[in-house]
């Protein structure tokens, strides 16, 4: 056999073998894509786009708390604060549509909006009629969200590590950028151990010690892919139509911004854009980062406390 049927016969399989993986790379990603996911929790609400699960703690006659998880999160994120918070008032955690134990359906529903809406019909069919919504990072889009459409329901609003506008990013770089690329985003998804989105989500804490809890792993790990991405770009919509500060100016809701000094994803010092909103308080919490309502849940109750007892006395 001569050299040249020797090359041209590697060329043809090393031809066929590229065409099966791209094949393989494609198919994956159409399955990784369509993949979905009925509610696992109880009690669940049947509301449009699918079942949500609802959890409530403490006096149901209290004053109410809502509380909406941030990205890849579920309720369990806020497992360390609630017990602070549920001797004085009624806490509704609700897992968002694609989180949790709620549904993760392949199509749509996961725009701030809509999410925002579905929220207002829980608490509808709870029969809170007005609350004091507390948004940890992507939660807090959902509150504003909740609140533009909704203002009869909400009383006053916290936000907690939430971008003022996507310009306050830091760079995340790396892995997880890909994860947003067409094709190798689902063959990521595919791979992902435990191992790597813990390390992903390390980026979320800063306090020195802290060690990222199994729980924040389980809640990425169960989530779809069709819902991580669609959550993550209706948000990024939604900031960029109109920054939140801008959104929230004219709702008149007395506002708490509570912000990690040390945030490794948002920019702390972009807390002050909240300012632009009349009577709104800043606070920054040195030594904690994104998520101050699980590394450092003291602190963040005692603000959120003595916000709403102000505010839950006014509106009596």
């Amino acid at each position: 056999m001569s050299s040249a049927v020797r090359r041209r016969r590697r060329l043809l399989i090393a031809s066929a073998v590229l065409l099966v993986v791209v094949g393989l790379l494609l198919v994956n990603a159409e399955v990784v894509t369509r993949q979905s996911a009925e509610a696992s929790g109880s009690p669940t609400l049947p509301l449009d786009g699918g079942n949500i699960y609802v959890r409530q703690d403490g006096p149901p006659d209290a004053p109410a708390l809502v509380l909406i998880h941030g990205l890849a999160a579920s309720a369990r994120s806020w497992d360390a604060l609630v017990p602070l918070l549920a001797k004085s008032h009624r806490v509704i955690r609700i897992d968002l549509l694609g989180h949790g134990r709620s549904a993760k359906p392949a199509g749509g529903g996961y725009g701030m909006p809509e999410q925002g809406r579905r929220v207002g019909e829980a608490m509808d069919r709870l029969g809170i009629e007005h609350a004091t919504v507390v948004g940890h990072s992507t939660g807090g889009a959902v509150a504003t969200a909740l609140a533009e459409q909704r203002p009869d329901l909400v009383t006053s609003l916290v936000l907690i590590d939430t971008a003022p506008r996507l310009a306050a990013a830091v760079s995340s770089g790396g892995v997880g950028g890909l994860l947003y690329t067409p094709v190798i985003g689902q063959l990521l998804w595919r791979l992902r151990t435990d191992g790597l989105i813990r390390n992903a989500a390390s980026s979320a804490f800063s306090r020195s010690g802290y060690q990222v809890p199994q729980a924040v792993v389980d809640d990425a790990r169960d989530m779809t892919y069709h819902a991580l991405i669609a959550t993550t770009q209706t948000g990024d919509d939604y900031v960029n139509q109109r920054a939140l500060p801008d959104r929230l100016v004219p709702l008149g809701k007395p506002l708490l911004v509570i912000f990690g000094e040390e945030d490794r994803r948002w920019r702390s010092s972009s807390a002050a854009e909240y300012s632009a909103v009349p009577g709104a308080k800043v606070e920054v919490l040195p030594g904690v980062g994104h998520s101050p309502i699980m590394e450092d849940p003291p602190r963040t109750a005692a603000l959120l406390l003595a916000f709403t007892a102000i505010h839950t006395a006014r509106a009596n």
